[in-house]
């Protein structure tokens, strides 16, 4: 073998060789993980951003939600005449109304009288306004399946009944539209209207 081309392993050139292929072999792995950690960085902040955008959507149908559920039940009282049945509610009014209750899942009428005691004859008028105003409410487009009537002819006066404005505010069906089935409805199907 030929000696001449034999260098020495502890000669400074050879060290310093060593050092500086060390350093590069270092510097490509640090290069290499700091391309993973950049890498794994625009993974998280993409992630973030997706997340962000879909709290922000969420928010907004939470929100959504919310504003549909607010609204509250509306009762509008029609009036009546002393022993009279006719429905006579002003157009503005009946507009308004009719509109509603046709959106509404549930309308529930209930009839009562300016009676002092329970007799037949006011439960009968009673019962009478609630199918006069369901009556008129399918004349004008409310699903009968919609609607639930009862009637108490004496008790839970508006007015006092002593009087006779009292009475006259007494004379009543009032309309209850829901805005949203309540649970225990909810939960069984529909009947057919009935009179208690």
């Amino acid at each position: 073998m030929d000696e001449s081309r034999k260098r020495p392993a502890n000669t400074a050139m050879a060290v310093d060789l060593q050092v500086c292929k060390h350093d590069l072999q270092n510097t490509h792995l640090r290069a290499v993980d700091f391309g993973r950690v950049a890498q794994a960085q625009a993974i998280t902040q993409a992630n973030i951003a997706a997340l962000q955008k879909a709290l922000v959507e969420l928010d907004a149908q939470t929100q959504a939600r919310l504003s549909t559920r607010a609204q509250p039940n509306s009762i509008v009282n029609v009036r009546f005449d002393y022993g009279s049945t006719r429905v006579d509610i002003p157009p503005d009014i009946a507009r308004k109304l009719i509109e509603e209750a046709k959106a509404a899942p549930l309308v529930v009428l209930r009839g009562r009288t300016d009676g002092q005691s329970e007799t037949p004859a006011e439960s009968q008028i009673a019962r009478a306004r609630s199918a006069a105003v369901s009556d008129y409410l399918v004349a004008a487009g409310v699903k009968p399946s919609q609607i639930r009537m009862t009637y108490q002819p004496t008790g839970d006066h508006a007015a006092d009944n002593r009087t006779a404005i009292g009475r006259a505010l007494n004379r009543r069906v009032e309309i209850e539209i829901y805005q949203a089935m309540p649970v225990a409805l909810a939960t069984s199907a529909p009947t057919t209207n009935s009179a208690h």
